[in-house]
């Protein structure tokens, strides 16, 4: 008899595959932009802005173009005041977006103010835990160096901990 061997798919492969074709039907954007806009957008802007679609413009006729690709408009929702400063890094903000596709994709920014932040995932903060509880997380993270790392570690370790503490 003869085994198949079934293989393991991860829930964001499944989820990114049904929604990246809706996504790029209504926005032009797929879940992967999504994700990655923090460290596209940087620092400054990762907490107001948000992408919301491309869109790409439609040749009239064959003559129009040779190389039969147009790069797009990317429309971003900002909030308030902060649009203004966006609007004076867009073209940095071009780059960077049209380094993660890999080509040139974007040729222009249009920015669209309005609420963001209520929107973005907000992320709860790590439960307090009891000082051994606390002192056996920072055992186990002492030879984590990378502070981003550990970090996110530590959030992760009393989430656990917490969780196994209520049951």
């Amino acid at each position: 008899m003869k085994q198949r061997r079934q293989r393991l798919f991860q829930i964001s492969e499944i989820t990114n595959g049904l929604i990246d074709p809706i996504l790029a039907r209504r926005a032009g954007i797929n879940t992967t932009l999504l994700g990655s806009w923090d460290e596209i957008a940087g620092p400054d802007f990762a907490d107001c802005t948000r992408p919301e679609k491309i869109a790409w413009s439609r040749r009239v006729s064959e003559m129009d173009d040779d190389e039969g690709f147009v790069p797009g408009t990317l429309t971003i929702a900002c909030e308030g005041a902060r649009a203004l400063f966006l609007a004076h890094a867009q073209d940095q903000l071009i780059q960077r977006v049209n380094g993660f596709f890999g080509y040139p994709a974007i040729a222009r920014i249009r920015i669209v103010q309005k609420p963001v932040s209520d929107q973005q995932v907000r992320r709860r903060k790590a439960p307090r835990l009891a000082e051994n509880q606390a002192r056996r997380l920072d055992t186990m993270l002492t030879e984590i160096e990378d502070p981003k790392l550990k970090a996110a570690l530590e959030r992760l370790g009393a989430g656990v901990i917490a969780g196994r503490a209520r049951k």
